[in-house]
């Protein structure tokens, strides 16, 4: 059984039994949405994304790069590989460093 999540995505064909997919299972998506590169997978369905951002810093009159992390969900009916552009979207928490899902891949 496919639900609506409320966001305009591709659906996924494969199907699966976590309750922690937001197309196959009980949670909602709320907050904000990320776009960011895929730097590990882990074993227990997990994901960490990074994206770099540049701060200006007005005393140097220049440009600092800096990148932020954070740890995602990874559904069973996504398939990702390292490098893969991805959408992810803040829930609920899931455990004690994850509070976003990745909905999308966008290669």
């Amino acid at each position: 059984m496919k639900k609506n999540i409320g966001i305009n995505v591709e659906v996924p064909k494969k199907t699966c039994n976590d309750k922690n997919c937001p197309f196959h299972g009980s949670i909602s998506l709320r907050g904000r949405r990320l776009e960011g590169k895929v730097i590990k997978i882990n074993l227990n369905k997990g994901a960490v994304i990074e994206w770099h951002r540049q701060i200006y810093l007005s005393k140097y009159e220049r440009y600092e790069k800096r990148r932020s992390r954070i740890h995602t969900h990874k559904p069973d009916c996504i398939d990702l590989k390292l490098g893969d552009i991805v959408t992810a979207v803040e829930t609920r928490p899931i455990a004690k460093t994850k509070s976003f899902i990745i909905i999308e891949v966008n290669k």
